[in-house]
């Protein structure tokens, strides 16, 4: 690739490309010295050959690099700070998900992160786009001093062409990522080591006192989510995303961990656009991200072969488990932590869409949910008040073993499917989901890839994938449109009475029901209570139409 012209390449005494330039922008910011190594743009070989010197790095039996984050191995929500400052402050939703930090204590933070960065031999520096529509794209700067993070951040975000590189100026967003050390904990607001800060005013993120690496990419997405609304009246999304090969057709797919999100989205008849996180605009749908960062716990060819087939030379393994010798991973061993992960290039995946975006605009919008009280049905057509309603709400059953701590399923809500994420009041997302529903004319639904017969701590059984599919087809071919509905009591939703390839009883939890009238309706008023309580949270910005499409107690 060719570097900024700015910047002069040199080779250093290591063989390494390096950048020494006295002129370069990045020497003058940081006050490096001249024997600092810059990694700019640095290619996988290379990332590879400095990521083994770190501790703890090495290269599986398939060819990815292998790594540990580690105390951290996940996101650390209750350290995300947003800096209280004048030219953001009365758009952001405050509370448990944003927490004020002021800008003494920003300064003070960056400052630290700054000089920690200052005594590394080597940092790593990394230029890339957030967005494939080029109208909306931000261009963002990452300064490291893992290869591990420069590797992963080349894989998450798009890779700019040679041109572009040598164009690519100053940065919308920087991120200074210094998570070996650790904050100040005598700070104003600190309550750990550890901090992740972003300042709005002077568009840059702070990372101390933790190396997870999906800390970036949830940043830049975090971003997004303030960024395309305000500047642009584009609505960002946590969702999936994929098109028609035949009707070019566009879905997107919402929904929490274990619902079927990257499942559903990968169909072999559809391209893929994305898999995490996706921007609507009045040109259509466009992929945040240029690589997918995959779950790879219980990871295998036969369940998700796509997945597997992407751990090869390019792609990051985080915090597996491997066999000393053979560099063999157990996908199955969940003993550093159940959140193992793989970061790799979109491209990797056969079926991908590139450039990641669509010129058209969804026809069906998938709410996904995992209800393992077996009460709501397999699939509900919704109105656009019943969009707004059960996207604000966000549930699903968060199952045993996915968090330390949960024995038996737990009811949990995440507004917009993407609470910690979020920046603006959930219904300001909402609201714009509705506008585009309208505008362009999409059918949502909500599918419940969870239990039926029962609940899931009482012998029901999980919705065959068989059947979820043939409703998806079905969505897909307009079939289910077309077919009669019935009124599913307590929560008011339309359910459709057929449905090709699915049992007709499958269809209507009433029916479906094995252990007696009194104990569905029991279940049904536990449920619809969680979400009324729920909801509560939001109904001071809420329409009554909206509060009337939620189920009635």
């Amino acid at each position: 690739m060719t570097p900024p012209t700015a910047i002069e390449s040199s080779i250093n005494f290591e063989g390494h490309p390096s950048i020494k330039s006295t002129q370069d922008p990045l020497v003058k910011q940081l006050s490096l010295g001249d024997e600092t190594v810059i990694r700019h743009n640095a290619p996988a070989p290379t990332l590879y050959e400095d990521g083994l010197l770190e501790r703890g790095t090495t290269i599986s039996s398939t060819g990815a690099l292998m790594a540990y984050s580690g105390k951290k191995t996940g996101r650390s929500p209750k350290d995300k700070r947003i800096v209280d400052e004048s030219t953001s402050t009365h758009n952001i939703w405050w509370g448990p998900v944003n927490k004020q930090v002021d800008e003494l204590t920003w300064k003070i933070s960056r400052s630290r992160a700054l000089d920690y960065l200052r005594t590394r031999e080597k940092l790593f520096v990394v230029d890339a786009y957030a967005g494939w529509d080029p109208r909306y794209r931000i261009k963002v700067r990452i300064i490291c001093a893992r290869a591990y993070h420069a590797l992963f951040m080349t894989n998450m975000l798009i890779r700019p062409s040679e041109e572009e590189l040598a164009n690519f100026g100053e940065p919308d967003f920087t991120i200074y990522n210094a998570g070996q050390f650790p904050a100040n904990v005598h700070t104003k607001g600190m309550t750990s080591s550890t901090s992740v800060e972003i300042n709005f005013k002077d568009m840059e993120m702070v990372i101390l006192g933790t190396e997870y690496a999906g800390e970036m990419k949830k940043g830049i997405f975090t971003v997004m989510f303030y960024l395309m609304p305000i500047k642009y009246q584009v609505l960002t999304l946590h969702s999936s995303a994929n098109q028609g090969t035949d009707k070019g057709d566009v879905t997107l797919f919402f929904g929490l961990s274990g619902t079927g999100k990257t499942t559903l989205s990968a169909d072999p008849n559809r391209k893929l656009i994305g898999d995490d996180e996706h921007c609507w605009s009045d040109h259509g749908v466009f992929n945040i991200e240029g690589g997918c960062y995959a779950k790879c716990l219980d990871l295998s060819a036969e369940k998700e072969p796509e997945i597997f087939n992407s751990i090869k030379f390019g792609s990051i393994l985080e915090n597996v488990v491997y066999d000393p010798l053979s560099k063999v991973v157990n996908y199955n061993d969940s003993s550093i932590t159940e959140n193992t992960r793989c970061a790799y290039p979109i491209d990797f995946i056969p079926s991908a869409k590139i450039p990641c975006l669509a010129d058209t605009h969804p026809t069906n919008i998938i709410l996904l949910t995992c209800d393992a009280s077996g009460v709501l049905p397999p699939v509900s057509k919704l109105t656009n008040a019943q969009v707004m309603y059960h996207f604000i709400s966000g549930y699903t059953s968060k199952m045993a073993g996915t968090e330390e701590g949960v024995t038996e399923p737990q009811a949990t809500f995440s507004a917009c499917f993407g609470q910690p994420f979020l920046v603006l009041h959930p219904m300001k997302y909402a609201q714009q989901l509705s506008d585009k529903i309208s505008k362009y004319n999409a059918n949502a639904w909500l599918l419940n890839t969870g239990w039926v017969g029962a609940s899931a701590a009482r012998g029901g059984k999980r919705c065959s994938l068989k059947y979820t599919r043939a409703i998806l087809n079905a969505i897909h071919s307009g079939e289910l449109s077309k077919v009669q509905y019935d009124t599913f009591p307590t929560f008011n939703l339309n359910i459709p009475t057929s449905c090709p390839g699915v049992p007709s009883e499958i269809l209507n939890p009433t029916k479906a029901w094995s252990e007696g009238e009194a104990s569905f309706v029991k279940e049904t008023t536990s449920l619809a209570s969680k979400f009324v309580e729920n909801f509560q949270k939001y109904s001071d910005q809420a329409t009554s139409e909206v509060k009337a499409a939620g189920p009635t107690v």
